[in-house]
C-alpha cells in the first residue's frame, strides 16, 4: 500500500486577513510534521492550489501563493484546480495513479468545502482516507464556530460507510505513512 499525502488549499488569502482559518498558524505547524514524515517515507506529497479568477485566489497573484511558514519542497507534486473537489478537471487521479498510490493522507484548507468534498471524492474513488483531524480548518460562518466545523467533519466523514472504503480522523502525531 502507497499513501500519499493531499495538503489543500494552503495559501495566504486563507490563512491572513479577513479570510484568515482558525488556528491557521499551528494547523501549517502540523502539515509540516505530516509532510516531513510523508517525504521520509519516500511517499508523494500533493500541494494544491484553489484558484479563482476575480477574488482573492486569483492564479498569480499573493493570495494565492502558498502561506507563510508552509514547507513546500521541490519535490512535492504542486496541481492547480478549480473547484472544491481537488479531482475534477485536474490530472490528481492519474498522479496518484502514476504513483502507486493507495491510501490518502487530507489536511489542509477549508474543512466543510475543498477536505469535505476531496475526501468523499477520494472515498468514491476507492482510496481509504487518513484525515488528519488537527490539520484542517477553516473560519466561523453565521451558524458554527470554525472549532465546531472542523470537528463536526472529523466526525461526520469518519462515520461515511456507504463507499466502502472509509475515512479515519487521526491527529498528526499518530498519522503513519504507508509505503510498500
Amino acid at each position: 500500500m502507497t499513501t500519499a499525502l493531499l495538503i489543500i488549499d494552503v495559501q495566504h488569502a486563507l490563512c491572513s486577513g479577513e479570510h484568515a482559518a482558525f488556528e491557521s498558524r499551528r494547523v501549517i505547524d502540523r502539515i509540516n510534521v505530516v509532510a516531513r514524515k510523508t517525504r521520509e517515507a519516500g511517499a508523494p506529497v500533493v500541494v494544491i492550489q484553489h484558484e479563482a479568477p476575480g477574488n482573492p485566489l486569483e492564479h498569480g497573484t499573493e493570495g494565492w501563493g502558498f502561506a507563510a511558514g508552509l514547507d513546500v519542497q521541490p519535490t512535492d507534486i504542486r496541481l492547480r484546480k478549480r473547484a472544491t473537489d481537488s479531482f475534477h478537471n485536474t490530472d490528481l487521479q492519474v498522479i496518484l495513479q502514476a504513483h502507486g498510490v493507495t491510501k490518502l493522507v487530507i489536511c489542509g484548507f477549508q474543512s466543510e468545502f475543498c477536505v469535505d468534498t476531496t475526501t468523499r471524492r477520494a472515498l468514491a474513488l476507492g482510496y481509504p482516507v487518513t484525515l488528519v483531524s488537527d490539520a484542517h480548518s477553516t473560519v466561523d460562518n453565521a451558524v458554527l464556530s470554525a472549532a465546531q466545523i472542523t470537528a463536526h467533519h472529523n466526525e461526520t466523514l469518519a462515520n461515511i460507510t456507504s463507499f466502502g472504503p472509509r475515512a479515519v480522523a487521526v491527529p498528526s502525531d499518530e498519522v503513519k505513512i504507508d509505503v510498500s
